[in-house]
């Protein structure tokens, strides 16, 4: 179902620490981009996606196997500010690609909390498969500002979910069968801050090789003017092992809560 994978990660031209953390082994791929400053963001950040490291050792993963790791991601983000008041505030946007056993198939699960994004492309067309938890992305959804005024709205950066909260937030949750061939990309907002879908997309389309896609869109981000840590995660899927077609009934949308 996978048969190549890239990631790479820069901490821009502004920032002094890179909050952002990714995992990249199959079947999960992750990535997080913590907040918080004064190295409490990257720590959030890499406490999250630490969750998700045990999960490559099960032959068969479900639905549910996200979802747990969500929650222990979120409890353990609060247990180190408990143990670390100066630390307080801290938290981290998360959004991920997992292989994962639905209906007897091989099927992707994607995820998000904040705004962390995956994006699929296939027959040389983008489409964003997760939805912004962000104020900015809430004022375009009500009618309020369009999606290019939602581009420089000065309040873009604030999200409304993030794991290391009380009471803990809903995780958006999209499970759907393989349709080969496609390419997935899972990306921090410091790539959409500075490149527009139309950019990511031609960048996808014009390498062959994940890694390469992976280097040429972190550098495009910091060559334009790199305000954030930067991070993706390309990855290119194939065919079920077995050769057989994919279910046509997927599991329907549900949102998870962590």
């Amino acid at each position: 179902m996978i048969s190549k994978w890239g990631a790479a990660s820069n901490r821009g031209l502004v920032r002094a620490v890179n909050e952002d953390s990714f995992f990249a082994v199959p079947p999960v791929f992750v990535v997080a981009d913590g907040m918080g400053g004064h190295a409490a963001g990257d720590v959030a950040s890499r406490l999250a996606v630490e969750r998700f490291e045990h999960l490559t050792g099960s032959l068969t993963l479900n639905v549910n196997d996200s979802s747990d790791a969500l929650v222990e991601a979120n409890e353990a983000i609060l247990r180190m500010v408990e143990g670390h008041p100066d630390m307080a505030g801290m938290g981290t946007t998360i959004a991920g690609l997992v292989v994962i056993s639905a209906g007897g198939a091989e099927h992707w699960q994607v995820f998000n909390v904040g705004d962390c994004r995956v994006y699929r492309l296939a027959e040389g067309r983008l489409a964003q498969l997760t939805v912004d938890h962000s104020e900015a992305e809430e004022m375009v959804l009500a009618g309020r500002i369009s999606r290019l005024e939602a581009r420089s709205y000065p309040r873009r950066n604030v999200v409304t979910r993030s794991l290391g909260t009380l009471p803990p937030p809903q995780v958006d949750s999209w499970v759907f069968p393989p349709s080969p061939p496609e390419r997935f990309l899972v990306c921090s907002d410091g790539l959409t801050t500075e490149l527009e879908d139309h950019e990511i997309e031609a960048a996808l389309v014009a390498e062959s090789e994940p890694q390469a896609a992976a280097d040429r869109l972190v550098a495009s981000a910091v060559e334009a003017g790199g305000r954030d840590n930067v991070t993706t995660v390309v990855v290119d899927g194939l065919p079920t092992p077995n050769g057989g077609e994919a279910d046509e009934d997927t599991v329907p949308r549900e949102v998870l809560r962590a």
